[in-house]
């Protein structure tokens, strides 16, 4: 009686719209926890302190736009696309609503501690991305899709990097918090190159009727196996290696030239009529230009925090925003088209990305107006999305189907 009752329940929460893959809620709620979050963050600029988060309001921005905002985009991606990878089905239902109840608790405790002993929002925080990585590991080795077991390693590095960070603050060791962060941004990094590299020349080529470049192997194996390479050697300073500065700052401009010889080839240049594909790549081209501003600075001996914003803005935020954009049109089985303003949204995360990086270097004099102007730029950009696709992403499918 109570397995019958049990499934009842699960089978009225899959109907729910939301609740039928994973990118509905996640996608959702991954934008309005960045218009929020950065808000809280431009109050901070301006002296007004709404929040004392647990690790203090500089390590809260940090993490939550990692592990916060980017996890959510990234699991809402990995769970719907694993289901077309392996042709079984994704997480959906209870199960899903579980899991988006889990990364909202890890939320809700980070900005609110309400005196809990420190153990505990941490460990509810680290159990979000392990359960993501199950849930791939068992739809991936159930269909032998063994491609796709690279984004199982990435996850549980992020783990560790977001093990590290809260681990920083429990010690108070502030440059194992840098150092942590530093592997999570190179993380998501790398699952762009792995992303971006299957779909956004399909794409481009697809939509523009191009008759697509075929891949270069070497320079496949170069793009990926140097941003890996980054990423084990940033992975060992986190540890406590001193890797010389040279070596890393070697490492990030080949891997900085390999992805730019790349992304040359995706036919970008054809796509400046078409918002959500230039979107895609200037978003990458924001990944050879990090890297080589993070290099740069490696071997000046200065901190990489424009090089990061390069990386978190310019690729994360706009990528996300761009993929976000079209995931959510073909998967709720709308026409694929750029909707009003969201080529302004997309140009807005760009020039917020230029002001928070390079225009920031060459004029430093202005650090508050780029530091503002980026912020508000992200939340219009992100409040133009929740304008067009909270309905979508909160409705059924016009043609029926389940997804």
């Amino acid at each position: 009686m109570q397995s019958t009752s049990s499934s009842v329940r699960s089978s009225t929460l899959s109907r729910l719209p939301v609740a039928r893959l994973a990118f509905r809620p996640f996608f959702l709620l991954a934008a309005v926890f960045s218009v929020l979050s950065l808000g809280v963050w431009f109050a901070f600029w301006h002296g007004d302190i709404l929040l004392r988060p647990f690790g203090g309001l500089m390590f809260w921005h940090q993490h939550e736009m990692l592990f916060g905002f980017a996890a959510a985009v990234v699991t809402g991606f990995l769970l719907t696309a694993v289901q077309n990878w392996t042709g079984l089905p994704s997480l959906k239902g209870g199960p899903l609503l579980a899991l988006v109840g889990v990364w909202l608790a890890g939320r809700v405790l980070m900005a609110f501690p309400l005196g809990l002993p420190a153990w505990l929002p941490v460990l509810i925080d680290l159990a979000f991305l392990p359960a993501v990585a199950g849930v791939m590991a068992r739809l991936v080795i159930a269909a032998k899709r063994w491609r796709n077991l690279v984004f199982l390693p990435a996850l549980a590095l992020l783990t560790l990097a977001n093990l590290a960070m809260h681990l920083g603050v429990l010690t108070g060791d502030a440059e194992l918090i840098r150092q942590a962060a530093y592997l999570a941004v190179l993380l998501f990094s790398l699952l762009m190159v792995v992303v971006g590299g299957r779909v956004i020349a399909m794409f481009t080529a697809n939509r523009l009727g191009l008759t697509r470049k075929p891949p270069i192997p070497a320079l496949e194996y170069l793009s990926l196996g140097s941003v890996m390479a980054v990423v084990l050697g940033q992975l060992l300073v986190m540890l406590g290696v001193a890797l010389p500065a040279e070596l890393l700052a070697g490492l990030m401009g080949l891997a900085a030239l390999a992805n730019a010889v790349r992304l040359s080839r995706w036919g970008g240049l054809h796509s400046w009529r078409e918002p959500l594909l230039w979107g895609l790549h200037l978003s990458y081209a924001f990944i050879p230009v990090g890297l080589a501003m993070w290099a740069l600075a490696l071997l000046a001996g200065n901190r990489a925090d424009a090089a990061l914003h390069a990386l978190t803005i310019g690729g994360m935020g706009t990528m996300m925003l761009a993929m976000m954009s079209r995931v959510a049109l073909g998967h709720t089985a709308r026409p694929i088209r750029t909707l009003p303003g969201i080529g302004v949204a997309l140009g807005l995360m760009v020039a917020a990305a230029l002001l928070r990086s390079p225009v920031l270097v060459l004029f430093p004099q202005i650090t508050h107006w780029t530091y503002n102007l980026g912020i508000i730029f992200w939340c219009l950009a992100y409040v133009i999305f929740l304008f067009h696709y909270t309905g979508p992403l909160l409705s059924a499918r016009p043609d029926g189907k389940d997804g």
